[in-house]
Parts: C-alpha cells; sequence; structure tokens
C-alpha cells in the first residue's frame, strides 16, 4: 500500500476493500482524481482509499494525472547520533530538493543537504523509503516523490540556512529533541522516523546519552 499526502492528508493506494469508517473509499475505475486532490485542499476529505486491485496501477494513474516532481532528501547523523532538521514555513523539516537534468538521485540528495544546511561532508550510508506528497505552485497541483537516504557527516562548523529557500534555522537536534521536533512536522517526515532502522538508531543513541 502506498500513503501519499494530500495537504498533509493521508491518501492510501490500496488493494485491498474497506469498509468506510471515518474515510472515503473510492474505485480508481470511477475515481476523478483532480477534483479528489481539490476536495484534500478544500478540507472536504481527511482521509482517503483508492482502490485497485494492482496498487501499482494506481500509482501510475496518479503520476499520468498530476505531473511529477523528483525529489532527493538526507536523514542526517553527526558524531554524536544527532539528527540534522531545518525549520521553515513554521514546521520542522528534512533538507531536500528537486533533481536537477541528467543528477544521479544520490547526487541530488547530498547537494540539497549541502546548500540548504551548509553541513558538508557527507557519506551516503543507507537507502530509506521514497515519501509521496501532493502540493500546489502556481495553481497547478504536483506530486513530489522524495528519495530519502541516510547519511553521516564529520562536519564540525555551524550549520548555515539557506535564506533564499525560506530556511530561518537549521539545528542538530538529539533523540528528545527529534520526538518534540515531530510534533511540528509534516506527516511524510513523521513516516521516515516509523521507519524500524530509524528507530532503533534514535533509540540507541537514546540510550548511549
Amino acid at each position: 500500500m502506498y500513503k501519499v499526502f494530500v495537504n498533509d492528508k493521508p491518501l492510501f493506494l490500496t488493494n485491498e476493500i474497506k469498509k468506510e469508517t471515518d474515510f472515503k473509499f473510492f474505485l480508481l475505475e470511477s475515481a476523478d482524481i483532480k477534483q479528489l486532490i481539490i476536495n484534500f485542499f478544500q478540507n472536504k476529505i481527511q482521509k482517503a482509499y483508492l482502490y485497485h486491485p494492482d496498487e501499482k496501477e494506481i500509482m501510475k494513474t496518479l503520476k499520468a494525472k498530476i505531473p511529477v516532481s523528483k525529489a532527493g532528501g538526507g536523514l542526517v547523523y553527526n558524531k554524536n547520533g544527532e539528527v540534522l532538521f531545518i525549520f521553515r514555513n513554521g514546521k520542522w523539516d528534512l533538507p531536500k530538493g528537486g533533481t536537477e537534468k541528467g543528477e544521479e538521485i544520490e547526487d541530488t540528495a547530498i547537494r540539497e543537504v549541502e546548500e540548504e544546511t551548509g553541513v558538508n561532508k557527507l557519506t551516503i550510508t543507507d537507502k530509506l523509503q521514497k515519501t509521496y506528497h501532493v502540493f500546489k505552485r502556481n495553481g497547478v497541483y504536483k506530486l513530489k516523490v522524495t528519495h530519502w537516504f541516510e547519511m553521516h557527516t564529520k562536519f564540525e562548523g555551524t550549520p548555515k540556512g539557506q535564506i533564499e529557500e525560506g530556511i530561518e534555522k537549521v539545528a542538530w537536534l538529539n533523540p528528545e529533541q527529534v520526538t518534540e521536533a515531530l510534533k511540528n512536522s509534516y506527516e511524510n517526515i513523521k513516516l521516515l522516523f516509523q521507519e524500524e532502522k530509524v528507530q532503533a538508531r534514535v533509540q540507541r543513541t537514546d540510550a548511549g546519552k
């Protein structure tokens, strides 16, 4: 099952029939996907399931209906096991950004972390999950597919937020601070920290304090 966040609310792409309770249920064959997206943004829908026997077919259809924006981002740890966060638009987030023409997605992720935070000496140590969210820019809805990577850095300087990207603050957060920051973050960022290997790493860091 895919989980796509639309206006930070969940749209599940599923191959299982669900009985409606606190959500809307739609069949791919009959759903007006663009109207469904609009309804999310107008707060008429808080949670929905989009059904087809083949989940990949739902994602393929969604990508055909809405332009796709490919991005790369980093969940970055320093030598103390702290995680690199940025603060932008009133929420805590992780550094990420769109890929450039001909650029490998790993290179995108490293470049965006460096540009948005000033942190360098980065090494990718693991590939994490992809996250999906729909955003609206200049009146156009787009599906952002972000490829996330675990990174480590030997950087010891002071991080500096990229002002032109609206980044107000960059901070290294310990496990307790991460938990607090996630209360004021985006659902797709919270999803990353629900991954078992990320949870295990954060818990190990917390135990070593």
